[in-house]
C-alpha cells in the first residue's frame, strides 16, 4: 500500500490528473517540477530539473513510491542532443535515487514514440503486423523514441540494480475530452492520413493517471513495458479499412471489427489490471 509518492512532471498534463487521483484516494504526494504554479495538490513542492540528483533526493521525502512523468514530450521542439540527454539522464537519475532510498514500486512514462512510428522521417513507416504488442521490433530514428527505448533499458537495469518493481508505461495521444480530445478527433476524422502513425489511438486522462496507480501495486523485482490505449480508435471507420489504406503492408494477426484498435494491451490487463474506461462514442463510417 502507496503511503505517499513522488510524482515528476506534477504540472503536466498527466501529473496533474495523477495528484488528483492521490489525493481522492488518501495519498499523500510530493511534486517535483521545473516552475511551481501554486496550485499543486501535494505536500511537498520541489522545483528543479528530474536530471538533477541533489533536487531528486529533496523530492523523494518521505515517498514509498515514484512516478516518473518529466519528459520532452516530443523531439519537435528542442534539439536532438536536449531531448535524448534529458529524458534518458531525467529517468536513471530518479530511479537511481529512489532506488538508493529504498524506494521498490516505480512507474515511468514510456511512449507509444518507442515504436518509432510517430518520427520516423526516413522512411515511411508501417507496423509489420497488427494488433502491435510491446515484442515489435522498434523502427527508432529520432531523438525521443530513442530516449524512451533507453527509459525502457534503465528500467530493467534499476530493476536488478535495487530490487524494485517498474512499470513502463506506453502512453499513446492523451488528454481530455473538451481539452483537446474532442478537436482531435475532429481532425482525423476530417484527415486520417493524419493519424496513421499513431495507429488512431488515444487515451483519456484520467485512466493515463490510474494506469500509472495502478503500477505501483506490481509485486515482484522486475520491469516491465505495456502498451495502453482506449479499445476503440478515435476516429469513426472501421480500422481493417484504415490499416488496409495507409499501412497495407501491415499483416493482420486476426480480424479488429469495427473500430477495434489495432495494439494488443492484453499486458496491461494481466499486469496492473487496468481497461481504459473513458472512451469517445462514436458510430462507424466509412473513411473518405
Amino acid at each position: 500500500m502507496v503511503g505517499r509518492a513522488m510524482v515528476t512532471g506534477a504540472a503536466g498534463r498527466i501529473g496533474r490528473a495523477v495528484l488528483a487521483l492521490l489525493a481522492e484516494r488518501g495519498i499523500e504526494a510530493n511534486a517535483l517540477v521545473l516552475d511551481d504554479p501554486g496550485d499543486l495538490a501535494a505536500r511537498l513542492v520541489v522545483t528543479g530539473d528530474a536530471a538533477d540528483a541533489k533536487t531528486v533526493r529533496a523530492a523523494l521525502e518521505g515517498a514509498d513510491a515514484v512516478i516518473h512523468l518529466a519528459a520532452i514530450p516530443t523531439p519537435e521542439r528542442n534539439t536532438a542532443f536536449e531531448v535524448f540527454s534529458g529524458n534518458s539522464l531525467s529517468t536513471f537519475t530518479v530511479l537511481e535515487e529512489a532506488g538508493r532510498a529504498g524506494i521498490r514500486h516505480a512507474a515511468v512514462a514510456s511512449s507509444w514514440g518507442v515504436t518509432g512510428l510517430p518520427w520516423t522521417d526516413v522512411e515511411d513507416p508501417h507496423p509489420p503486423y497488427a494488433p502491435v504488442d510491446e515484442a515489435m521490433a522498434s523502427q527508432v530514428a529520432d531523438a525521443y523514441g530513442l530516449s524512451k527505448q533507453v527509459d525502457e533499458l534503465t528500467a530493467q537495469m534499476m530493476a536488478r540494480r535495487h530490487g524494485m518493481s517498474v512499470v513502463c508505461l506506453r502512453y499513446p495521444y492523451v488528454g481530455g475530452f473538451e481539452e483537446r480530445l474532442h478537436a482531435h478527433a475532429a481532425r482525423l476524422t476530417a484527415d486520417p492520413a493524419a493519424g496513421a502513425r499513431d495507429l488512431w489511438t488515444y487515451l483519456e486522462v484520467h485512466d493515463a493517471a490510474r494506469a500509472a496507480l495502478l503500477a505501483l501495486d506490481v509485486p515482484g523485482r522486475a520491469a516491465h513495458a505495456v502498451h495502453l490505449c482506449a479499445p476503440e480508435i478515435i476516429v469513426p471507420y472501421p480500422t481493417e479499412e484504415l490499416l488496409r489504406r495507409y499501412h497495407p503492408t501491415t499483416v493482420l494477426r486476426h480480424p479488429l471489427p469495427g473500430r477495434a484498435a489495432p495494439v494488443d494491451t492484453s499486458a496491461a490487463r494481466r499486469l496492473l489490471g487496468f481497461t481504459a474506461r473513458n472512451l469517445l462514442g462514436r458510430g462507424a463510417a466509412n473513411p473518405s
